[in-house]
């Protein structure tokens, strides 16, 4: 809508995964992208200095509602290259979409049907009341998962209330996991258009493992969606996304879409005439472990001696200090950054081996206390 009004820039209202008390606004500039650190900066200094420009009542301007986006959207994701609704047509799937009741409620399932699939709907009422908690995880899939099994569908779909994330659910009740939303979007846009691959530091091996059968780069960027799309640009990348199952297709724009990955995944599954189970056990398979706690107050200092200890015992390991410190070796990797937005440290570990994952988990959470 930014780009379609030429407008200056947008404000979201939403909590995006978390529960509807922590609504807030997130702010795009004219590209209709979120906008980077710099202009972050620039408006914290606003903030702080006061600097507002305060007008009468009747000098604000005019406020004028316009619900003709979403069918945009929609009828532009349909056109999309890798977007097929004959295919999903033929393949006659049934999908069960859970929308929490967000703002996802009337688009996801529309899109879905518009696709040609039949559609199930569950939490699609727009009210805004969560009936589970909001964030799209496994143990938070559990109602979906038993909707799928009932209706013998081939598969479920869920979105944050933002819906910019999108969650799958396979034929047999199983979440599949985020990391392999994104996975399979790459695999499919990358079958019908050539393109590096951006990804962030905290997203599974998996996604540079089908750009690689693909013949296809892959690069990193720092945690966050504004900064996969400035990479994306600088990379002239088409594809990429973060691992929470945040699909960003820029043939369409430059922001994570649940819309626009599902219309990729569907199109795949259709094509691929298998099973949603057996299509995700195509994708390599690592073990992912994520937590995080309170941060320390030498957590600088304990993050250099993470640093130190690894270096001694894995010398082949690379390491990166864009975004705390992450730590690639042979079998898996190591990230330990700062959260954004709490007081807190947040530790993601991945490797081929779930014995591995698990004591390099324990390993690193002792080294912190």
């Amino acid at each position: 809508a930014i780009t379609g009004l030429k407008a200056g820039a947008g404000v979201c209202v939403t909590a995006s995964h978390n529960p509807g008390q922590w609504n807030a606004f997130k702010f795009f500039n004219a590209n209709g992208e979120f906008i980077d650190e710099r202009a972050f900066a620039a408006l914290e200094l606003c903030l702080a200095k006061k600097s507002f420009s305060y007008q009468t009542y009747d000098k604000l301007g005019s406020v004028k509602a316009d619900k003709g986006w979403i069918e945009r959207h929609i009828k532009a994701a349909l056109k999309l290259s890798g977007v097929s609704a004959s295919s999903v047509t033929r393949a006659k799937l049934k999908v069960v979409v859970d929308a929490i009741n967000g703002a996802g409620s009337f688009a996801l399932p529309e899109l879905v049907r518009r696709l040609g699939a039949e559609v199930i709907l569950l939490n699609c009422d727009s009210s805004g009341k969560f009936p589970h908690p909001p964030e799209p995880t496994a143990d938070n899939l559990k109602q979906l998962a038993r909707a799928v099994k009932k209706h013998r569908a081939d598969l479920g779909l869920a979105c944050d209330p933002d819906a910019d994330r999108l969650a799958i659910v396979d034929e047999r009740g199983r979440a599949i996991g985020e990391e392999k939303t994104l996975a399979l979007a790459v695999r499919q846009v990358l079958s019908v258009k050539k393109s590096p691959v951006v990804i962030n530091l905290s997203t599974s091996r998996m996604v540079a493992d089908v750009a690689a059968e693909i013949g296809q780069k892959i690069y990193y960027s720092k945690v966050g969606e504004a900064n996969v799309v400035s990479l994306m640009h600088k990379r002239r990348s088409i594809i990429g996304g973060e691992g929470n199952g945040g699909v960003i297709y820029g043939a369409l724009h430059f922001g994570r879409d649940s819309l626009v990955a599902a219309g990729l995944v569907l199109t795949l599954l259709a094509k691929s005439k298998i099973t949603m189970s057996e299509l995700a056990g195509t994708l390599s398979r690592y073990y992912t472990i994520k937590g995080k706690a309170s941060l320390p107050n030498n957590f600088e200092k304990k993050l250099g001696a993470f640093e130190k200890d690894f270096r001694r015992r894995k010398p082949e390991a690379r390491f990166d200090k864009r975004d705390g410190l992450k730590v690639d070796f042979p079998e898996g990797w190591v990230l330990i950054r700062k959260s954004n937005t709490e007081p807190i440290y947040r530790i993601v570990v991945e490797s081929n081996d779930p014995v591995l994952t698990q004591r390099l988990m324990k390993d690193t959470q002792a080294l912190f206390g």
